[in-house]
């Protein structure tokens, strides 16, 4: 079957939910894939910075076979071996409390406006329930979560909310202040706003809001489902941002390909959630957290979360040498690309998909998530490709 075949079964049989590109995906190695017709392309994307081993790294998937073939799943009811290991060993990296499993990052950033508002009752009043998120920012597309995104084009269709958020522009800081009152009980934000078009947020504005935060006991909930596991260098972007919040979101790359998201609780929040107040079917399944522990075992070896800023640095000056490209934005291997005017971000990804370079796009930008793992070698090759389809 070619590509076209497969593509009028996606058509005939799954929700049109998806624009996708007419490449149907079959096999992969590294920063390497392959579709249903042989044709091979460099991975700039790991699948929205998910594979973040790349593709069938052997360890993970040793690691993964061996959970399949001794125990696929059991209830939350009981204990696994590989939900407490991969609790212990990430809770112990990151310098947080607990961890609580779900599926997705959707599903952990619900899981911390649970905990905002839980606490918020607790300690103000019943009316304590706001959260303060920022414009332009993007926590998901479950109902919550989608109200939480600050960006009104995702909003659309989906009235009436749930309520309880107010936004605030990044940056902004009399904007922030002026949102505070005693009915808020957390702020949450992206270190990177990704879906947003891959903006850094200032170092010292975040440091502004965690102080904000502790003024006013407030929850500082940071969204690290993109920025985490390694992503910008460091195990967490918080750390680069010398900050330290109540509750870390995870998702994407800690299951380095299967699904699974991650709250990560302090010493503040983690009791705040008891017996029934939160649960997941699947989440701390043993297969994804078999696949979790061979994540943080890679990127926690000496030297490897280096390499990630040595490799992003290589990114960036490459990058910048490239007719087409105006600027670079981003923090480590997350990386947007603001590009010349008269090119834009769809036409410049299609072109390098049909010439075997897999990227993203986010806004009028091209989005990069690369796998952590990609050799200096992958690097050239999809570069040599972008280069090409900027070509006017």
């Amino acid at each position: 079957m070619t590509n076209k075949d497969y593509a009028e079964l996606d058509s005939k049989y799954i929700s049109n939910t998806y624009k996708r590109f007419p490449v149907t995906l079959v096999r992969g190695k590294g920063a390497e894939v392959f579709d249903a017709e042989g044709k091979s392309y460099i991975d700039f994307g790991s699948g929205i910075g998910v594979n973040s081993l790349g593709y069938c790294n052997e360890k993970w998937a040793d690691a993964v076979v061996e959970q399949v073939r001794t125990l696929q799943h059991t209830s939350n009811l009981y204990t696994t071996l590989p939900d407490v290991k991969l609790a212990e060993k990430l809770c112990r990296a990151a310098g947080f409390k607990k961890v609580f499993f779900g599926n997705s990052g959707a599903e952990a950033n619900e899981g911390a406006i649970k905990i905002a508002r839980k606490y918020g009752v607790s300690v103000k009043g019943e009316k304590c329930t706001n959260i303060i998120t920022f414009r332009n920012s993007f926590h998901g597309r479950t109902i919550a979560a989608l109200e939480a995104t600050g960006q009104d084009v995702f909003h659309r269709n989906f009235f009436p909310f749930t309520n309880g958020f107010r936004y605030v522009e990044l940056g902004d800081r009399e904007a922030l202040i002026a949102a505070v009152d005693n009915t808020v009980c957390g702020v949450m934000l992206e270190l990177v706003q990704g879906e947003g078009g891959v903006i850094a947020a200032d170092k010292e504005f975040v440091k502004f809001v965690e102080m904000i935060c502790k003024e006013n006991n407030i929850l500082f909930i940071i969204d690290e489902v993109q920025t985490g596991i390694g992503r910008t260098g460091t195990l967490l972007a918080s750390e680069q941002f010398s900050v330290k919040p109540n509750i870390t979101t995870l998702a994407k790359g800690l299951g380095g390909g299967l699904p699974i998201g991650a709250v990560l609780m302090d010493e503040v929040t983690e009791n705040v959630l008891g017996f029934g107040d939160h649960g997941s079917t699947f989440g701390g399944n043993p297969v994804s957290c078999a696949g979790g522990i061979a994540v943080l075992e890679e990127l926690l070896d000496e030297g490897k979360l280096a390499e990630v800023g040595e490799k992003a640095s290589y990114f960036r000056e490459k990058l910048l040498e490239i007719p087409g490209v105006k600027s670079v934005s981003g923090l480590g291997l997350m990386i947007g690309i603001e590009l010349d005017e008269g090119l834009t971000a769809s036409e410049t990804a299609a072109k390098c998909v049909e010439n075997g370079l897999l990227v993203l796009t986010a806004k009028t930008k091209i989005r990069l998530l690369p796998p952590l793992t990609i050799t200096k070698d992958e690097i050239d090759r999809g570069l040599e490709i972008l280069s090409a389809a900027l070509k006017k």
